[in-house]
């Protein structure tokens, strides 16, 4: 869709890094050192990678090693993984088990030259307070500084709760960990009922990723599901404001492209890279200058 708060007149920058999230590829069933090279060959930054697909390259015979030392020939980085640990759970138990998982896989991303990692609200978190979150995210923080990989604090917009951005600078300022990083998604704002405004409240140096995508006026909010996600600059999201926001921080880390479309039509998986990397410059630009 056409912005109509752009002066099509005025020159216009990425002054960003792009990484594409392997979600975007997940229609092709491609295993990680497939992804690898296809985000390279796009051109991206970086590949923000998941855990089950590094697990899933190790049981298959893969060398942590011999991956890593391809992402270095290929001149791509690793900035974020993608994993599912219940480390704030409402089960004391649960938690315990998380934080277990946690330190295995932030290990094998750390062998693996991958400085961070997420940390959604997975798990059951209906009735865990903010001040319950902060103590949880801070023994993950431990966690993450000794295996040298660092948690960053995700929201999801469907989630009980840590489902806004307000919320979650709440939680952080809690957690009083000076240097303790979010991660921000404009799906997940939209679907949670975050305001963009809010972005004006928020350091640039305490951002550790993005995720780029958009979404369109159908589905409507309360129904709208990740799968419905689209390309950025093909929807509704008020992207450029976004994007000069994030810029006005101080923010010039990595813009992610997290998709989860079923089907891409006759496009083959390096197309869709291409294409996606094109519109996320195009949509997160900002005035030159």
């Amino acid at each position: 869709m056409v912005d109509l708060d752009r002066d099509p007149s005025q020159p216009r920058t990425f002054p960003f890094k792009s990484a594409l999230n392997a979600s975007t590829l997940m229609p092709y069933e491609l295993g990680i050192a497939e992804q690898v090279k296809v985000a390279a060959e796009a051109g991206y930054d970086g590949i923000e990678i998941w855990v089950k697909d590094v697990e899933a390259y190790i049981e298959a015979g893969g060398s942590l090693r011999s991956l890593r030392d391809e992402t270095t020939t290929l001149g791509i980085e690793i900035p974020n993984a993608i994993a599912f640990f219940r480390w704030a759970d409402r089960d004391e138990e649960v938690r315990r088990d998380a934080l277990a998982q946690a330190k295995r896989e932030m290990e094998l991303l750390a062998e693996l030259g991958c400085k961070a990692v997420a940390a959604p609200p997975f798990g059951q978190v209906e009735d865990v307070s903010p001040h319950e979150f902060a103590s949880r995210f801070a023994d993950l923080y431990a966690i993450g500084t000794a295996a040298g990989v660092e948690p960053y604090l995700e929201f999801w917009g469907r989630a009980a709760r840590l489902n806004t951005l307000e919320e979650t600078l709440e939680v952080l300022s809690a957690a009083e960990l000076m240097d303790a990083k979010l991660l921000l998604d404009p799906f997940h704002m939209y679907t949670g009922g975050s305001k963009t405004e809010t972005l004006a409240m928020v350091d640039g140096r305490r951002i550790g990723i993005v995720h780029a995508n958009d979404y369109g006026p159908l589905p409507p909010r309360e129904t709208i599901a990740d799968r419905d996600r689209l390309y950025p600059g093909d929807g509704i999201a008020p992207l450029a404001k976004f994007a000069e926001q994030l810029h006005a921080s101080g923010y010039t880390g990595y813009l992610s492209l997290e998709l989860f479309m079923e089907n891409f039509g006759d496009l083959q998986a390096l197309e869709v890279a291409e294409l996606g990397l094109r519109k996320m410059k195009d949509a997160f630009s900002v005035p030159a200058g």
